[in-house]
């Protein structure tokens, strides 16, 4: 292990240290760091909306207390969830919008730039490319005008990286050209700031708009439908479990790139996942055992602390030596039960982090596989119930095929998870320790 661990560090060191100093992964890291608030706020909301309880397979006369309230909370939620669920939309959900903001903010500081307005301008880009007002109707003779929001999710995460360093270079190609109205002293700063930012958010509009304009006319395509449409893998995956491993490693490697990856291949594991969920209730409606293994379990599997398998990571940075590993093991546990892990893909950050890149990729995967195998050789039950996302795992580990063999093969997962992290971890924990020894020494100074 020693070696190992002394192989990584000698060769991924150095390429993860200088991709660290690089400007815009930088921006990149600190920008999604600020967002983490929100995604924390939103993920409990999440939680709170959808208790770990099916209504279609519970005993709705049952005299459980603790059944009884599993059920009334859940009728509580389905009665209530528009509102429940705003503090998510108006976080969690805007997560695109908001880092569209966030980065550019923290590239144009790094730059010496006016950070704040910087950040206005890519997020006005962002809104103009990425959404479009639409009429709804709200009677027979009146509506009202909303925007749309897909892209202002993370499902627009990629775009709105994207855009927040254009905006900013943009910018900053105008700062340089010189082109700017001097004012006296006498003048307020703010009015300058407001004179002066009218050119570069014209150039940005005339350029970033105009390219969207352009591929719509020629493709009937937006920048973020290009995009995507790019992104979505077209596979004919069927019940091939390789293939299928493939897919899931192939969404780890965009989430690696900063790219809601699971957003991508959602559609294709979930439409095999619930086939053979459906196939295996209806065997069990006539009495007999199911046995597709390619049911919606396996995407559970994958999923153990979110994209990434991360809760076995969650768990080593528990006690790591790295205060700020510490506190985002701490803040990130209850999420990741849950299979929420934002915080951890873009607080760690695992984007771009070539030293844990490879446990990122390929965990996941490996406990897929090692999931489908686990089913076709009966040592747990294939799933045949569709239970609820965004509960504790071990709750949907159960609820799947009503057996706590599932539930102690998932606790078996995470134990693998931590053990193929541990060596990269150890890697970049250093990093990490030695970067704020350096930084609290730097502080001292200034202090001094």
């Amino acid at each position: 292990m020693k070696k190992f661990t002394g192989f990584l560090e000698k060769y991924l060191s150095p390429l993860g240290a200088k991709l660290g100093n690089q400007r815009h992964l930088q921006a990149l890291s600190n920008g999604m760091m600020m967002t983490l608030p929100l995604l924390v706020i939103g993920s409990i909301f999440m939680i709170l909306n959808n208790p770990p309880i099916n209504l279609e397979t519970v005993d709705m006369n049952t005299t459980n207390l603790f059944i009884r309230f599993l059920i009334n909370w859940k009728e509580w939620a389905v009665a209530n969830s528009e509102w429940i669920l705003a503090p998510y939309n108006m976080t969690f959900g805007m997560l695109g919008l908001m880092t569209a903001f966030s980065v550019a903010y923290c590239l144009a500081k790094s730059y010496k730039m006016n950070a704040a307005v910087n950040g206005i301008m890519s997020m006005s880009v962002f809104l103009l490319v990425c959404s479009k007002v639409v009429q709804v109707p709200v009677g027979e003779d009146a509506a009202i005008s909303a925007i749309t929001s897909q892209y202002l999710t993370s499902d627009g995460l990629f775009i709105a990286l994207v855009l927040s360093f254009v905006c900013v270079e943009i910018n900053r190609m105008v700062d340089k050209l010189g082109i700017k109205v001097k004012f006296p002293a006498s003048v307020p700063s703010m009015v300058a700031t407001f004179v002066n930012s009218l050119l570069p958010l014209f150039v940005n509009i005339v350029i970033v708009y105009g390219i969207n304009l352009v591929l719509i006319s020629l493709i009937g395509k937006s920048i973020p439908e290009a995009i995507m449409s790019l992104l979505t893998p077209a596979i004919d995956v069927g019940n091939n479990i390789w293939v299928y491993a493939g897919i899931i490693m192939f969404s780890n490697i965009l989430w690696f790139f900063g790219i809601n990856g699971t957003s991508v291949v959602f559609s294709i594991v979930f439409m095999i996942g619930l086939a053979g969920t459906g196939a295996n209730a209806a065997l069990v409606a006539e009495g007999l055992a199911p046995t597709n293994p390619m049911n919606l379990q396996l995407f559970r599997y994958a999923m153990l602390g979110g994209a990434g398998g991360t809760l076995g990571l969650i768990l080593l940075m528990w006690k790591s030596k790295s205060a700020k590993l510490k506190s985002l093991a701490r803040i990130s546990i209850v999420p990741g039960i849950c299979s929420i892990n934002e915080p951890i893909t873009f607080g760690v950050p695992m984007t771009y982090n070539p030293v844990l890149a490879i446990p990122y990729i390929f965990t996941p995967s490996i406990c897929v596989v090692l999931g489908y195998y686990a089913q076709v050789f009966g040592w747990i039950t294939p799933g045949y119930i569709a239970d609820p996302s965004f509960i504790p795992f071990f709750i949907q580990g159960w609820m799947s095929g009503m057996d706590f063999r599932n539930v102690i093969f998932m606790f078996l997962c995470i134990a693998l998870s931590v053990l193929i992290y541990y060596p990269f971890f150890k890697v970049y924990e250093k990093q990490a320790v030695e970067k704020e020894t350096k930084e609290a020494e730097e502080e001292d100074d200034f202090e001094w």
